[in-house]
């Protein structure tokens, strides 16, 4: 650990880390301020404005976010093995609209609305298939978690899931990724990006309306088919027989996630409650995870 934190502080002197970090707090207040500044009401509101009937694209769309190392993408494997889901894995199809959508403003036309679903579709079927009939687009990409009002003003029919890990865990297992994101240098930084994200999420969960739904990378790998079966239901969609042999699935998948040696195998339980052995590193930062240890039930 004094290795790696030394290794760390390396990497830092490499760029410009006051910058940078200067750049990540400005981008996280304006995004929780934008986010706390919408009422509980406004699915409503961006739902009346843009109808049903009004939106040109008709393809099922679902987001799978949360905190990175969450178990987002053991999740997408997963779902990625029904037949009737294709699973987008960290692509840059969302990026590519979200900085046209200002969710505060108090109307967009409806024709840039479907202008930019459709530049979205167009972008995602570079990354993978695009489902017909019933099937859903599931987009995994938890770094979007924070822009998650962004895709629900361009598609309010969006289902939304997230995945839940112990945040300890979370972190830790963030704090061994070889990064160079300013927030990856120190427990400190991390504790603070979760808080973001998550503090994202927690506003918008409240908003009336949201098709949503949280599951816990422990209840998947105590039982694989149990809670893989209620995601897959919540998609409208019933469990494959295919899903229980995920790892099996679509082996020439690229897997963005620095994690692709794991995600490939079946699963296995020793990932949980690993922070215990790092407690003494994490002892600085518990009081600012245990508010949401608590309210996602790992208190």
């Amino acid at each position: 650990m004094t290795q790696l934190a030394e290794a760390k502080r390396v990497a830092a002197t490499t760029f410009d880390t006051a910058a940078s970090m200067q750049k990540y707090q400005d981008r996280r207040e304006r995004t929780l301020r934008k986010a706390g500044s919408l009422p509980g009401n406004i699915l409503e509101t961006w739902a009346k404005a843009f109808p049903s009937e009004a939106r040109t694209t008709t393809t099922r769309v679902a987001f799978l976010g949360g905190h990175p190392r969450s178990g987002t993408t053991l999740l997408e494997r997963i779902l990625d093995a029904h037949p009737s889901i294709a699973a987008g894995d960290e692509t840059l199809a969302f990026a590519s609209i979200s900085q046209l959508i200002d969710v505060t403003a108090p109307e967009i036309p409806v024709a840039g609305l479907n202008f930019l679903r459709q530049r979205y579709l167009k972008n995602m079927a570079l990354a993978c298939r695009i489902p017909g009939g019933d099937g859903i687009l599931v987009d995994k990409n938890p770094a979007a978690t924070s822009y998650l009002p962004a895709f629900l003003r361009a598609f309010p029919e969006l289902r939304v899931v997230i995945a839940l890990r112990d945040p300890r865990d979370v972190v830790v297992s963030s704090y061994f990724e070889s990064l160079r994101n300013v927030s990856h240098f120190t427990f400190e930084g991390l504790a603070e990006h979760y808080q973001t994200i998550m503090d994202v999420w927690l506003k918008v969960r409240q908003w009336n309306g949201m098709a949503w739904l949280e599951t816990r990378y422990e209840d998947t790998v105590a039982d694989l088919q149990k809670e893989g079966a209620r995601v897959t239901n919540f998609l409208g969609l019933e469990w494959h027989e295919n899903q229980a042999r995920f790892h099996e699935s679509n082996p020439q998948k690229p897997v963005m996630s620095s994690n692709y040696s794991v995600v490939t195998q079946p699963v296995y339980k020793r990932a949980v409650g690993r922070w215990m052995v790092y407690e003494k590193y994490l002892a600085p930062i518990l009081p600012a995870l245990e508010p949401y240890c608590r309210e996602f039930g790992y208190a």
